[in-house]
């Protein structure tokens, strides 16, 4: 299943009606922007507001999130053609300008342009119901298709922001041992000069001493450790992976695993005593960013 983006643009006319007194015809334009939810609105003719509901159900039918704007607009091309008077429209006319005469015997005679006149405002329009739904399905067609192609390419850029977060992660993995035991070496360090400053020797057994420290430097080691946080990252990344092959309405399952991926590298950051891992940190935060970024526009 594909993955469709929330911004996409698309257009589609209706043929002339030929068979109508007037050839006419109906533009239908769509846009689209990320949303949270669907929103739609309209700009018609007032002659097809009509349509709405029918609208609406072809639209909420195809699409399930983003704002989409439906412009409908006609043309008519019988301000300059000459209509084509019937018989029964010209004998009308004849009774009409009898009975005037009747009574008005001053009264002059039509001329052939009031006539014509006359037969064109009585001739009507004919209805572009038919038309404009006709147009209007072919444009959300090609909506959809505009933003399915968009999504392809959020896919590309995702994945790519993807397979370098773990090679950033692969990149921390080995390390993480090295910057544990350094740190804790450094902790050892600190706290034997602490307690020799403190002169704690005298009063407390050296085994004791010795013993509260490596409890200590154990418990630091802890605290300093990223590997699970690397576990989980990598986790997220399997799951979004795993989510965007399988395509569908994914935008607000991405979204909240965008958010666990930006705090595990905040947490990378923060935990990290040594430069090397800070400096991955930092990477990995911009690009998830950019990832979040494209994340607000997948359906």
């Amino acid at each position: 299943m594909a993955v469709y983006s929330m911004t996409g643009y698309a257009n589609a006319a209706s043929a002339p009606a030929s068979d109508g007194p007037s050839k006419a015809s109906v533009t239908v334009e769509a846009r689209s922007v990320n949303g949270r939810f669907l929103d739609l609105s309209f700009r018609m003719p007032d002659d097809l507001r009509g349509l709405e509901p029918a609208l609406r159900d072809l639209l909420g039918t195809a699409f399930r999130r983003g704002k989409i704007e439906l412009r409908i607009s006609t043309a008519r091309d019988n301000d300059s053609a000459w209509p084509n008077p019937s018989s029964e429209q010209l004998n009308r006319l004849v009774r009409l300008e009898a009975s005037v005469q009747g009574w008005m015997s001053q009264a002059r005679g039509l001329s052939v342009n009031e006539v014509l006149q006359w037969c064109r405002s009585g001739a009507g329009s004919e209805r572009l119901d038919e038309p404009a739904l006709e147009a209007a399905r072919l444009c959300i067609e090609g909506l959809r298709d505009a933003r399915a192609r968009e999504g392809k390419r959020l896919v590309a850029m995702l994945v790519d922001r993807l397979n370098k977060l773990r090679d950033l992660a692969d990149k921390a993995e080995p390390l993480l041992p090295q910057v544990v035991q350094r740190q804790q070496q450094r902790f050892l360090e600190r706290w034997n000069e602490a307690l020799h400053n403190a002169n704690a020797g005298a009063t407390v057994p050296a085994s004791a001493l010795q013993e509260r420290a490596l409890a200590e430097a154990a418990a630091f080691a802890i605290r300093i450790d990223v590997a699970e946080e690397l576990t989980r990252l990598r986790s997220h990344l399997d799951e979004i992976e795993r989510l965007l092959k399988k395509g569908g309405e994914l935008g607000k399952r991405l979204d909240f695993l965008i958010q666990e991926l930006q705090r595990e590298a905040n947490t990378l950051g923060s935990k990290s005593p040594a430069i090397e891992l800070t400096a991955i940190s930092v990477e990995m935060k911009v690009l998830v960013e950019q990832m979040r970024e494209q994340v607000q526009n997948i359906e």
